[in-house]
């Protein structure tokens, strides 16, 4: 017997300029920005670890939550893959989400307290038309983030200036777009079709799969993604290893870097025992101890990302304030 499912004919969706936006365009951060920069030696030898990498033609990945677009870092982000300077970003449905809302209105995020009690979160008009960019998408062969890239770098929207999909499709720089279906606003929608959702998020799961397939001698940067950016590193990370063993390869000396809030201890170089809070937030297991325990090495930055992404941005790029 199948079991009733929701009937989504019967939603009444809303249009954008009816939402009240918690982040507007002004927010969005110039890259000579000031404020409290981050000042940990630690981030000089990540930054080192990046040259090196771009040096030898080798990768930096970054896998990235929706709050590096939330705080007003969009610009910082884009600068760095233009300079060449980042090969591949990896984000979860959050992240387009709210760059493509930016693109299109200048203005994004909406009280989850206000809108849920209305029954209205997430279900903007113009939000749902994500749906039909990535079905279009799949249908050309294409993964979400390409999808989305190319829709934004061509819609002409007023505000595309400050989407990464966009700048990331005009260069040609790979972004891909992780989903857990049922997690986004969209998937709401009547024009959800999970079925396209699944196969534009699964190529570009093996897009980045592919990407790790060099992180020998590169790095990958894991900035405020305490689910997404480990999980889908660390099975793509098996799989490029399977297959570099039967090669005569060995994909074991790279750095890895987690910029985050968490407070996981004076060290985060050993898994601790189950029965410490730390033991649960994935970014430190995967990323700063099991992946790297056959000769890599990990650093975790722990601040505000507008502390640590300007100060990363800083160096990298030699502006001096």
């Amino acid at each position: 017997m199948p079991y009733p499912i929701f009937d989504r004919t019967r939603l009444q969706l809303r249009p954008l300029a009816e939402r009240e936006h918690d982040m507007q365009f002004d927010e969005v951060l110039p890259l000579d920005a000031g404020g409290s920069l981050y000042q940990g030696p630690e981030l000089a030898i990540i930054v080192e670890r990046m040259r090196a990498a771009r040096e030898q033609g080798r990768p930096v990945i970054l896998m990235m939550g929706a709050h590096v677009i939330k705080v007003g870092l969009s610009r910082f982000v884009i600068d760095l893959l233009e300079g060449g300077w980042l090969t591949h970003i990896g984000c979860n449905g959050a992240c387009a989400i709210h760059d493509y809302e930016l693109a299109r209105i200048g203005a994004t995020t909406e009280s989850v307290a206000r809108y849920i009690s209305e029954g209205q979160f997430g279900l903007w008009e113009e939000t749902g038309y994500l749906n039909d960019v990535v079905r279009e998408g799949v249908e050309a062969g294409m993964g979400a983030g390409e999808a989305i890239g190319r829709y934004l770098a061509e819609s002409g929207f007023a505000y595309q200036d400050v989407s990464i999909l966009a700048a990331a499709y005009r260069q040609g720089v790979p972004v891909t777009v992780h989903v857990g279906l049922g997690y986004d606003i969209i998937h709401e929608h009547p024009n959800c079709d999970g079925a396209a959702w699944g196969a534009a998020s699964y190529r570009d799961f093996l897009v980045v799969t592919q990407a790790i397939t060099e992180l020998q001698h590169g790095v990958l940067l894991n900035y405020g993604t305490s689910v997404m950016g480990p999980e889908v590193y660390l099975k793509a990370l098996a799989m490029a290893r399977n297959v570099a063993l039967q090669e005569g390869r060995e994909i074991n000396q790279f750095t890895t870097a987690v910029f985050d809030l968490q407070d996981l201890g004076p060290d985060v170089h050993h898994t601790p025992d189950k029965s410490q809070q730390a033991y649960y937030f994935r970014p430190l297991k995967t990323i700063l101890v099991r992946t790297v325990q056959d000769g890599g090495e990990s650093f975790y930055v722990r601040a505000d990302h507008k502390a640590t992404l300007p100060a990363l941005y800083r160096l990298l790029v030699g502006v001096t304030t």
